[in-house]
């Protein structure tokens, strides 16, 4: 990436922060929480392991080695509200275990001041497994990109300054970032690495599905499922590829003519070519995640299946696979064949990692 777009990427839709504030060593973290359970931990890190059906990781575990102490650590800030302005919002608040870090029933999670923010709050999982982060890729990296939320006027409002400052006025938080990454003052790297051993951990790949595919017991399908997954595989794998289910890329998958509101990946490369792209989001808990899509415009999966039967609206940057031999847009869906993709895609969820209390609020 050029040296303006690597610096519209770290600007926008980041709000105010800097590239000089990344590169620094002394420059970021934030508010207090209870840690008091870090020291006495035994609990080994979760989510470190490589699924037998999952592609390479591509994280680099060397460079932030996990440990269980580090990941409470990064917990605790995850949870803590202290991180924001007004102390009413925590990145928790709006990625909640239960749904797979999703928010559900908000389109637009609020943020400080009850404001709502710009785009549907993501669910996190497998983040090992990505490369950019937003669903426009505007971050490059899993610790930077705390930052966007952090920083957003939207969403936590809290210039970095403030929020170091805050962690290094905060006992408890001295203590524990001292035990694991040694005495002197709380800095940037420091920061961004613990919450990202938090965020690192978030694995998912016990689903029903994942059992069926490693032959597993508990994987076994209905005939409706197999079906679904047929249909699937030859209606949506081209962009919900492998068991990760995306490929990472970024497609206008036809919601709109114009994209005025948000033009997605264009946000961040000024390119026309990618006006209306934004990232394949992963199909993985996508039962528990709603409402879909990065506006959240739609509220069930059915309305998704509907908007690719029927729906898919033309742009110069429409995705090929959506535009068919014969003119029409979109995908070709029989009332059967939705019927048994929504049955296939509930087959996604993974009932432990939504309910890993490991991965909760701290008591």
């Amino acid at each position: 990436m050029r040296a303006t777009h690597l610096l519209r990427t770290l600007r926008q839709p980041l709000a105010h922060w800097r590239l000089a504030a990344l590169l620094a060593l002394g420059g970021v973290v934030v508010a207090s929480a209870s840690c008091s359970k870090v020291a006495s931990l035994e609990l080994a890190v979760p989510g470190t392991e490589q699924p037998a059906n999952f592609p390479a990781m591509v994280y680099n575990l060397a460079k932030n080695p996990p440990s269980a102490a580090a990941f409470e650590l990064g917990k605790a800030l995850f949870y803590d509200k202290r991180l924001s302005h007004d102390g009413t919002v925590s990145c928790g608040s709006c990625h909640q275990v239960a749904a797979a870090f999703a928010q559900p029933g908000f389109r637009f999670s609020p943020g400080v001041g009850g404001r709502p923010g710009a785009r549907n709050a993501p669910a996190l999982q497998n983040l090992r497994w990505r490369r950019s982060f937003m669903a426009d890729g505007g971050v490059l990296g899993l610790e930077l990109q705390a930052l966007a939320p952090l920083t957003d006027a939207h969403e936590m409002s809290m210039p970095l300054a403030d929020a170091l400052a805050r962690l290094n006025a905060d006992t408890n938080y001295q203590q524990h970032f001292a035990a694991v990454y040694g005495p002197g003052k709380i800095d940037t790297p420091q920061f961004l690495r613990a919450l990202a051993q938090f965020t690192a951990s978030l694995t998912s790949a016990n689903s029903r599905y994942d059992k069926y595919v490693r032959h597993e017991a508990g994987g076994e399908f209905t005939a409706q499922e197999v079906s679904g997954l047929a249909v699937f595989k030859a209606k949506c794998g081209g962009c919900h590829a492998t068991d990760l289910f995306t490929d990472e890329s970024f497609r206008n998958n036809g919601l709109d003519r114009t994209f005025a509101r948000d033009s997605g990946r264009a946000h961040i490369t000024s390119w026309p070519t990618d006006r209306g792209r934004f990232r394949v989001p992963s199909l993985r808990n996508v039962a528990a995640t709603g409402p879909y899509m990065h506006d959240g415009r739609f509220a069930t999966l059915a309305q998704v299946l509907a908007h690719y039967n029927h729906g898919v609206q033309p742009s110069a940057t429409l995705d090929p696979l959506l535009r068919q031999p014969d003119g029409q847009l979109g995908i070709t869906l029989t009332a059967q064949e939705q019927a048994g993709l929504l049955t296939f895609l509930n087959t996604l969820t993974d009932q432990a990692f939504l309910t890993d209390n490991r991965l909760g609020p701290p008591h």
